[in-house]
Protein backbone atom coordinates (compact mmCIF):
# COMPACT_ATOMS: atom_id res chain seq x y z
CA UNK A 1 0.00 0.00 0.00
CA UNK A 2 1.33 3.53 -0.98
CA UNK A 3 0.87 5.75 1.64
CA UNK A 4 0.38 9.51 1.56
CA UNK A 5 3.05 12.06 1.04
CA UNK A 6 5.11 9.37 -0.72
CA UNK A 7 6.09 9.23 -4.16
CA UNK A 8 3.57 7.52 -5.92
CA UNK A 9 5.57 4.81 -8.59
CA UNK A 10 5.73 6.25 -12.32
CA UNK A 11 2.89 5.24 -14.60
CA UNK A 12 2.98 5.39 -17.94
CA UNK A 13 -0.22 3.76 -20.20
CA UNK A 14 -0.98 3.82 -23.53
CA UNK A 15 -4.50 5.83 -24.59
CA UNK A 16 -7.07 4.44 -26.92
CA UNK A 17 -6.06 7.28 -29.16
CA UNK A 18 -2.53 6.52 -29.53
CA UNK A 19 -0.45 8.39 -27.58
CA UNK A 20 1.00 7.49 -24.16
CA UNK A 21 0.18 8.92 -20.91
CA UNK A 22 2.64 9.07 -18.17
CA UNK A 23 2.25 10.68 -14.52
CA UNK A 24 5.58 12.06 -14.35
CA UNK A 25 4.77 13.97 -17.51
CA UNK A 26 1.96 15.89 -15.74
CA UNK A 27 2.22 19.11 -15.22
CA UNK A 28 -0.58 21.17 -12.96
CA UNK A 29 -1.17 23.18 -9.69
CA UNK A 30 -3.20 21.07 -7.77
CA UNK A 31 -3.72 17.29 -8.32
CA UNK A 32 -3.29 14.64 -11.10
CA UNK A 33 -6.33 12.49 -10.45
CA UNK A 34 -6.09 8.46 -11.52
CA UNK A 35 -9.22 6.90 -11.67
CA UNK A 36 -8.80 2.81 -12.06
CA UNK A 37 -11.81 1.21 -13.77
CA UNK A 38 -12.75 -2.63 -13.92
CA UNK A 39 -13.28 -2.68 -17.77
CA UNK A 40 -15.40 -3.22 -20.36
CA UNK A 41 -17.85 -5.34 -18.55
CA UNK A 42 -18.62 -3.20 -15.80
CA UNK A 43 -21.88 -1.75 -16.11
CA UNK A 44 -21.04 0.42 -12.66
CA UNK A 45 -17.74 1.67 -13.89
CA UNK A 46 -19.40 2.77 -17.16
CA UNK A 47 -21.97 4.52 -15.09
CA UNK A 48 -18.90 6.24 -12.98
CA UNK A 49 -17.38 7.34 -15.79
CA UNK A 50 -20.33 8.90 -17.40
CA UNK A 51 -21.23 11.12 -14.51
CA UNK A 52 -17.05 11.97 -14.27
CA UNK A 53 -17.19 13.23 -17.90
CA UNK A 54 -20.34 15.70 -16.73
CA UNK A 55 -17.43 16.77 -14.70
CA UNK A 56 -14.33 17.43 -16.59
CA UNK A 57 -14.86 21.03 -16.83
CA UNK A 58 -15.19 21.51 -13.48
CA UNK A 59 -11.88 19.30 -12.71
CA UNK A 60 -9.92 21.39 -15.51
CA UNK A 61 -11.21 24.65 -14.07
CA UNK A 62 -10.03 23.19 -10.73
CA UNK A 63 -6.32 22.85 -11.78
CA UNK A 64 -6.91 18.75 -11.51
CA UNK A 65 -5.81 16.58 -14.93
CA UNK A 66 -7.15 12.94 -14.94
CA UNK A 67 -7.22 9.80 -16.35
CA UNK A 68 -8.81 6.78 -16.19
CA UNK A 69 -7.25 3.12 -16.79
CA UNK A 70 -8.08 -0.23 -17.09
CA UNK A 71 -6.17 -3.99 -17.50
CA UNK A 72 -8.46 -4.09 -20.42
CA UNK A 73 -6.63 -5.28 -23.67
CA UNK A 74 -6.16 -2.48 -26.33
CA UNK A 75 -9.24 -3.97 -28.39
CA UNK A 76 -11.18 -4.08 -24.96
CA UNK A 77 -10.40 -0.26 -24.06
CA UNK A 78 -11.28 0.85 -27.59
CA UNK A 79 -14.18 -0.94 -27.27
CA UNK A 80 -15.30 1.17 -24.25
CA UNK A 81 -14.27 4.56 -25.81
CA UNK A 82 -16.17 3.30 -28.91
CA UNK A 83 -19.99 2.32 -26.73
CA UNK A 84 -19.46 4.77 -23.56
CA UNK A 85 -20.45 8.33 -23.71
CA UNK A 86 -16.86 9.48 -21.75
CA UNK A 87 -15.20 10.07 -25.41
CA UNK A 88 -13.16 13.26 -23.50
CA UNK A 89 -11.72 11.32 -20.94
CA UNK A 90 -8.22 9.85 -21.54
CA UNK A 91 -8.59 6.00 -21.42
CA UNK A 92 -5.60 4.35 -20.50
CA UNK A 93 -5.31 0.11 -20.87
CA UNK A 94 -3.18 -2.90 -20.52
CA UNK A 95 -2.62 -2.28 -17.20
CA UNK A 96 -0.30 -5.14 -15.80
CA UNK A 97 -1.86 -7.00 -13.10
CA UNK A 98 1.61 -6.85 -11.28
CA UNK A 99 1.49 -3.37 -12.09
CA UNK A 100 -1.90 -2.87 -10.38
CA UNK A 101 -0.60 -4.46 -7.29
CA UNK A 102 2.34 -2.52 -7.09
CA UNK A 103 0.18 0.40 -6.24
CA UNK A 104 -2.28 -1.44 -3.80
CA UNK A 105 -5.31 -2.27 -6.30
CA UNK A 106 -7.49 -5.17 -5.59
CA UNK A 107 -7.26 -7.72 -8.35
CA UNK A 108 -10.27 -9.85 -9.32
CA UNK A 109 -10.52 -13.07 -11.35
CA UNK A 110 -13.66 -12.77 -13.79
CA UNK A 111 -16.23 -15.05 -12.69
CA UNK A 112 -18.40 -14.80 -16.16
CA UNK A 113 -17.07 -15.24 -19.93
CA UNK A 114 -17.97 -11.19 -20.26
CA UNK A 115 -15.13 -10.58 -17.55
CA UNK A 116 -11.17 -10.92 -18.02
CA UNK A 117 -9.07 -13.45 -16.71
CA UNK A 118 -8.07 -10.95 -14.29
CA UNK A 119 -8.54 -7.37 -13.59
CA UNK A 120 -8.52 -4.71 -11.01
CA UNK A 121 -11.19 -3.44 -8.79
CA UNK A 122 -11.67 0.31 -8.77
CA UNK A 123 -9.75 2.94 -7.00
CA UNK A 124 -9.23 6.39 -7.08
CA UNK A 125 -6.21 8.37 -6.36
CA UNK A 126 -5.30 12.20 -5.66
CA UNK A 127 -1.50 12.67 -6.49
CA UNK A 128 0.22 16.04 -5.67
CA UNK A 129 2.25 17.95 -8.66
CA UNK A 130 5.45 16.52 -6.40
CA UNK A 131 3.84 13.08 -7.12
CA UNK A 132 3.41 12.26 -3.68
CA UNK A 133 -0.13 10.75 -2.77
CA UNK A 134 -2.14 12.91 -1.24
CA UNK A 135 -5.23 10.65 -1.26
CA UNK A 136 -6.81 7.27 -1.96
CA UNK A 137 -10.04 5.31 -2.32
CA UNK A 138 -9.57 1.94 -3.06
CA UNK A 139 -12.27 -0.57 -3.24
CA UNK A 140 -12.50 -4.41 -3.33
CA UNK A 141 -15.95 -4.33 -5.57
CA UNK A 142 -17.50 -2.25 -7.82
CA UNK A 143 -19.88 -0.25 -5.63
CA UNK A 144 -19.43 2.39 -3.38
CA UNK A 145 -17.30 4.44 -4.89
CA UNK A 146 -16.32 8.59 -4.04
CA UNK A 147 -18.56 11.50 -5.61
CA UNK A 148 -17.19 12.77 -7.92
CA UNK A 149 -19.01 16.36 -6.24
CA UNK A 150 -17.24 15.25 -2.75
CA UNK A 151 -14.17 14.92 -4.78
CA UNK A 152 -14.47 18.37 -6.66
CA UNK A 153 -15.70 19.67 -3.06
CA UNK A 154 -12.47 18.51 -1.18
CA UNK A 155 -9.95 20.00 -3.88
CA UNK A 156 -11.29 23.57 -3.01
CA UNK A 157 -11.25 22.61 0.92
CA UNK A 158 -7.55 21.43 0.34
CA UNK A 159 -6.19 24.38 -1.88
CA UNK A 160 -8.22 27.28 0.23
CA UNK A 161 -7.17 25.93 4.36
CA UNK A 162 -3.77 24.32 2.51
CA UNK A 163 -4.91 21.29 4.02
CA UNK A 164 -2.53 18.60 4.66
CA UNK A 165 -2.25 14.88 3.30
CA UNK A 166 -3.75 12.64 6.42
CA UNK A 167 -2.92 8.67 6.85
CA UNK A 168 0.35 8.57 6.17
CA UNK A 169 1.44 8.06 10.01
Amino acid sequence: MIKPKIKFPDLVVALTNGTQWSLSAQKNDTFTMLVFYRGLHCPVCKKYLEELKTKLDAFSDKGVHLVAISCDSEARAKKTAASWDISEIPLAYDLQITKARELGLFISNGISDKEPDAFSEPAVFLIKPDQTLYASAIQSMPFARPNWEDILNAVDFISKKEYPARGGA
